[in-house]
């Protein structure tokens, strides 16, 4: 008698913890978030500006680099966050800060010439997609029924 069992197939895809995607999106949003930013220095007059003491039309203060920071470092605690948080907590995390930084991308365009529209396009476009994604997957976040940890126990007086 011959048993035939079924070979994994190697390509297949084991399922990936909501938490994984969420850490893995927020760290793309970083990269991309600072290479813009970064990218944005190679623009005719910026260095200029920065040297004069203002960027994007505001003084450099101390307040201007401490909201900058935040704004920086939010996302980046996102990507701990996401792996680290309760599921009800990190769900609710990832539904906020995704909505708030969405029009907070979009805001980086105002007041730009259309000679900076290709740039501006692709970079907002691609951090609303990836916070999109993050939104769809808290979103959708499975809700299974709560397992005990452990095997049952079993009364051994019986």
């Amino acid at each position: 008698m011959t048993i035939r069992t079924r070979s994994p197939n190697l390509l297949d895809n084991p399922p990936i913890p909501v938490q994984a995607k969420l850490a893995a999106a927020w760290t793309s949003f970083m990269f991309l978030y600072i290479y813009v930013d970064y990218f944005h220095l190679y623009k005719p007059g910026a260095i200029d500006d920065i040297l004069a003491g203002v960027v994007v039309g505001f003084d450099i203060s101390p307040t201007l680099l401490t909201m900058m920071l935040a704004s920086v470092a939010i996302p980046a605690l996102m990507v701990m966050l996401s792996m680290t948080l309760p599921t009800r907590v990190n769900r609710a995390t990832n539904l906020v800060v995704a909505s708030l930084y969405i029009p907070y991308s979009v805001v980086n365009a105002v007041g730009e010439s259309w000679d900076w529209a290709s740039f501006y396009g692709l970079s907002i476009g691609v951090e609303v997609l990836l916070l999109a994604f993050i939104l769809r997957s808290a979103r959708t976040w499975p809700r299974t029924p709560a397992v005990p940890a452990g095997p049952a126990t079993t009364d051994l007086r019986q």
